[in-house]
C-alpha cells in the first residue's frame, strides 16, 4: 500500500467533522434476546475534510494535496484535533501517560499504544504514526531518553531499546498522533462564491491499516 509520511495541512483538518465507528454484526433471536459480534479488533476513523466555506488560498492548496496524493491512490498522516495525545487535551504529554508493555529482560522492541477507560471495560489502541520530537518513554517510572537508551521509527510506532528492560519493569510512553488515512473520493467538488472564498461542500477521508 502506498503511503506518503506527510501531513495533511492541520489548519484545515481544524474544525473537521469526524470519529470513529464500529462494526457491529447483530442478530436477533426467536426469543428476543439478541448475539452480538465484530469483525474488527479496531475502530476505524473518518472524516471531513471540506467544512463549507474557505479561503481560495486554502482550496488552492487543498486540491494540491489532493492531486499529489493521487486522490485515493497515496495514504497520508491526518491530525485529528479531538484525539492527538496520550494525556488530556488541557495536559503535556509526559512519558507516564500510558503503559505499553511489561519489561522481561529480554523484548527490547515495543508498540506505542494508547488505552481507553471507562468503568472496568478498557480499549487498547495500536499508534503507528507517533509525531517526531513527541515521543518520551520510561522504564521502572524512570524516564528514559531518546538516542542514548531507545529509538523509535515514526512510521511503525515502533520503539527499540538497546538494552531489555528488566523483568518486571513497567514500559510507559507519552506523545502526540497522527491517523494514517486517505481520500474516500477520487473527485473535489469546489465552487467559487466570491473573489475571497469559496465552497468545499465534502472531502471524506479515512482510515488506513499500516
Amino acid at each position: 500500500m502506498g503511503f506518503h509520511e506527510v501531513r495533511f495541512p492541520a489548519n484545515l483538518s481544524f474544525g473537521s467533522v469526524g470519529g470513529p465507528e464500529r462494526r457491529t454484526d447483530v442478530v436477533t433471536l426467536a426469543n428476543g434476546f439478541e448475539e452480538r459480534n465484530t469483525p474488527w479488533a479496531h475502530s476505524r476513523r473518518r472524516y471531513d475534510a471540506g467544512m463549507g466555506m474557505r479561503s481560495l488560498d486554502d482550496i488552492e492548496l487543498m486540491i494540491a494535496f489532493f492531486e499529489a496524493r493521487q486522490g485515493q491512490l497515496y495514504g497520508f498522516r491526518w491530525k485529528d484535533w479531538s484525539d492527538y495525545k496520550t494525556c488530556k487535551a488541557s495536559a503535556e504529554v509526559g512519558f507516564e501517560d500510558q503503559l505499553i508493555g511489561m519489561g522481561d529482560g529480554e523484548t527490547t522492541v515495543f508498540q506505542l499504544s494508547k488505552s481507553y477507560r471507562s468503568g472496568t471495560a478498557c480499549y487498547q489502541r495500536p499508534i503507528t504514526k507517533p509525531v517526531a520530537g513527541t515521543v518520551k518513554l520510561g522504564v521502572g517510572r524512570q524516564e528514559a531518553f531518546e538516542a542514548v537508551d531507545w529509538e523509535v521509527d515514526t512510521t511503525t510506532g515502533c520503539v527499540t531499546f538497546g538494552t531489555p528492560p528488566t523483568s518486571g519493569a513497567e514500559i510507559t510512553a507519552g506523545f502526540e498522533f497522527d491517523v494514517p488515512v486517505r481520500f474516500d473520493t477520487d473527485s473535489i467538488s469546489t465552487s467559487v462564491a466570491s473573489f475571497q472564498a469559496g465552497e468545499v461542500p465534502n472531502v471524506p477521508v479515512v482510515e488506513v491499516r499500516v
